[in-house]
Formats: C-alpha cells, sequence, structure tokens
C-alpha cells in the first residue's frame, strides 16, 4: 500500500507527478522569481505534499535545475519541429523560442530578478563545452558544402553574438522601439545568412547536406539537454 504523501509507483503516474510540480515551479518562479518562491509555495500549487517533493529532488536547487533542463528540451523540440535547412534558418528559430520562453530568456541574461541564487549558480557554471564537438562538425560540413565562409573564422563566437545581440536588445534604444518577437528572430536569421554565408547558390545536393548537417546538430544538441534532463529526473521516476 502507497503510504500518504509518497509518489505513486507506477512510472508513468510518477512522471506525470513531476511535471505537474514542475509546471507549478515554473508559474510561481515566473510570478515572483526564484528568490521568493519556496517549496511549500510549489507543493500548494501543485497540489501534492511537501514531503512528496523532497522524494522527487533531495533539494530546492534540484527542482529548479530540473525545471530549467526540461525548458530546454522542450525548446530543442520546438526548434526541430520547424525542420531548420541552414545555419540561418537555425539561430532565427533559436532567436523566437528563446524569446517565447521567459524562463530561458531570464537564464541567458543572468536576469537575477527572476532567477535570483539560480542564475548565480548557472554563472559560475557557465559554458557547454560537451556541445562544442557536435558544434566544430557541424561547421566543418557547413564550410566544406559552401554554405558558409571559411575565412570568416571564429564561427560559433560569431553566430552566438548574432543570437545574443538581438535577443537583448535595450529597450527604447536611441528612441528606437524594441521589434516584434517575430521581426527580431527574422532579423537574426538575415543577419547571419549576411554576415557567414558565401553569397554562393549550393546545388542542389550541398543543400540537401547542409539540411542534413542542421537537423544532425540539432539531434545532437537535443540528445545531450534530454541526457541532462533524464539526470535531474532520475530521483523523480523510481
Amino acid at each position: 500500500m502507497v503510504r500518504p504523501g509518497r509518489p505513486p509507483q507506477d512510472p508513468a503516474r510518477q512522471r506525470e507527478r513531476a511535471h505537474r510540480i514542475l509546471d507549478a515551479a515554473t508559474e510561481l518562479v515566473l510570478r515572483w522569481g526564484y528568490d521568493k518562491t519556496t517549496i511549500d509555495d510549489v507543493a500548494k500549487r501543485a497540489g501534492v505534499a511537501k514531503g512528496t517533493i523532497y522524494l522527487h529532488w533531495k533539494t530546492r536547487d534540484a527542482l529548479f535545475t530540473a525545471l530549467l533542463r526540461r525548458e530546454r528540451v522542450l525548446m530543442l523540440d520546438d526548434v526541430r519541429r520547424s525542420e531548420p535547412a541552414t545555419l540561418s534558418a537555425l539561430y532565427g528559430a533559436f532567436a523566437r523560442e528563446l524569446l517565447r520562453r521567459p524562463l530561458l530568456h531570464a537564464l541567458l541574461g543572468e536576469d537575477s530578478e527572476v532567477l535570483g541564487k539560480l542564475t548565480r549558480q548557472k554563472r559560475r557554471g557557465a559554458g557547454s563545452p560537451d556541445l562544442l564537438p557536435a558544434l566544430g562538425s557541424y561547421m566543418t560540413e557547413l564550410i566544406k558544402r559552401g554554405a558558409v565562409r571559411e575565412e570568416l573564422g571564429e564561427h560559433a563566437m560569431v553566430a552566438g553574438s548574432v543570437l545574443y545581440g538581438f535577443l537583448f536588445l535595450p529597450e527604447g534604444m536611441q528612441g528606437i522601439a524594441r521589434p516584434s518577437d517575430d521581426r527580431v528572430a527574422d532579423l537574426v536569421a538575415d543577419t547571419i545568412e549576411r554576415t557567414m554565408s558565401t553569397g554562393r547558390p549550393l546545388s542542389g545536393d550541398d543543400a540537401d547536406a547542409v539540411a542534413r548537417a542542421t537537423l544532425g546538430f540539432l539531434d545532437a544538441v537535443t540528445e545531450i539537454a534530454q541526457t541532462k534532463l533524464e539526470t535531474s529526473m532520475d530521483g523523480s521516476i523510481r
């Protein structure tokens, strides 16, 4: 017999409860900020006992780490569904999805008002070296196929700088109203295309290879993110 406060033993029901807790935590962090959101608040919003949350995650920080990792996986899934076929389309899709996910936007922008202490912790562990091999292979294939300028160099830094620059445009810069999120995503894609592409039309074979490489890179990144999420959820699904 399952004792009160324990997650049900059925893995599917455990997973559903874990995600319900994460849904509640997401709502409250966006409303109040990380530092003001307590486990008691999350438990009440999710309709579970406080002890149940600690059966899923040993610490408050572990819960919120799982929340952010889930946001990354959901974002990447949405990018994948858009089926980007080029580097510019990929980064435009990244921009569009990041702008519609305020928790990830807050994390990238180190917004302590939203994520508080959690942002400071993530800053100390900044960087994703596990993505570098996949990114390097992707850029190498784009250069080989004539899609990206080899002489440009620092391809990942250039693409990342364009993405971050547009994501964090200051409000009212030089008296100009901030564009809509869709327009920002289009500007990211256009700027990367103009900055990084060779400007030469690709053959059908090369265009197909670039599309496969783009989705292959996205799949590799998603697999890494999914593995990290599953690590965070191991205590939730016993």
